[in-house]
């Protein structure tokens, strides 16, 4: 770290609201968006603004193993928009609908180069959880990546929810969903998830962080074998700067643990600290 960022990074400290408003922390390389002082939204870099800094973000980008070509994806939770940006640029002939809930994080778009509505791409301010009940469109890809300051609005992990978003989703569509490594409600999403998808998901460690990698499948189609994943990730890193191979052989690998409740309350109760934020009684 520069003398400068280290300077700015002090500055934050010191001067950030730490209340959950959106708050930004600017270097020289980079530009990142914050809810507190402790966890960071969205990571952009200066030199490539449309480049998917955190690992997670690329780990979410192997619905393309599943759905290669969608004509439209949702997204609840727009932040500083990294993988509303990759997918704008990335995919032309993809319509792609940003749903964020905090008029104070729209209002950043311009900072973050987020690019201006148009006739395949779309900011809309509303909670995520409800605009998925509407029928105004069927996506091939959702995805959720919808975090206040203490982490993942409730609402995006209830069976309602993943009900909604089945119902909505197109007929082989695919759900993609981030979860902080340290939340322990993951076993109650998990639950949840499976009471609307069946067996028809899959939770990987996602790349370079501490976060886990949702993904669901509509219908009672199976995942592709390992070889052929593995032949459609070397055909689309040709044009995605993505590791789609170590995405493909995750995927398949975590299929086995996404089904083993016991291993995800195990390592809930080894976390320990804090109270849940969702009643499970």
């Amino acid at each position: 770290m520069s003398y400068g960022s280290l300077d700015a990074y002090v500055k934050f400290l010191a001067e950030a609201p730490n209340d959950g408003t959106p708050t930004l922390l600017e270097t020289a390389h980079e530009l990142s968006l914050h809810f507190d002082v402790h966890g960071v939204q969205s990571l952009m870099s200066r030199r490539d603004p449309n480049k998917l800094v955190l690992g997670y973000t690329r780990t979410m980008m192997g619905f393309l193993l599943l759905q290669p070509a969608p004509a439209r994806i949702s997204m609840i939770g727009l932040g500083g928009g990294s993988l509303a940006k990759y997918c704008y640029h990335h995919l032309p002939n993809t319509k792609v609908a940003a749903i964020e809930i905090d008029p104070a994080v729209i209002a950043l778009r311009d900072t973050f180069h987020i690019p201006r509505d148009d006739d395949r791409f779309e900011v809309i301010c509303a909670d995520g959880a409800e605009y998925v009940k509407g029928q105004d469109a069927r996506p091939d890809v959702i995805l959720v990546d919808g975090f206040l300051a203490h982490g993942m609005a409730a609402q995006l992990g209830t069976a309602d929810f993943y009900a909604a978003c089945y119902a909505r989703l197109a007929d082989d569509g695919v759900l993609v969903a981030n979860f902080l490594e340290s939340d322990r409600d993951i076993p109650f999403y998990l639950e949840e998830l499976h009471s609307v998808f069946g067996e028809s998901f899959s939770v990987s460690t996602s790349e370079d962080s501490c976060n886990y990698t949702l993904f669901a499948w509509k219908g009672s189609w199976k995942l592709p074998a390992l070889d052929t994943l593995l032949t459609r990730a070397r055909t689309l890193e040709m044009e995605h700067a993505l590791n789609l191979r170590l995405a493909a052989r995750r995927l398949k690998q975590s299929k086995r643990l996404a089904l083993d409740l016991e291993f995800w309350e195990e390592r809930a109760s080894l976390r320990g600290g804090g109270e849940r934020r969702i009643d499970q009684s």
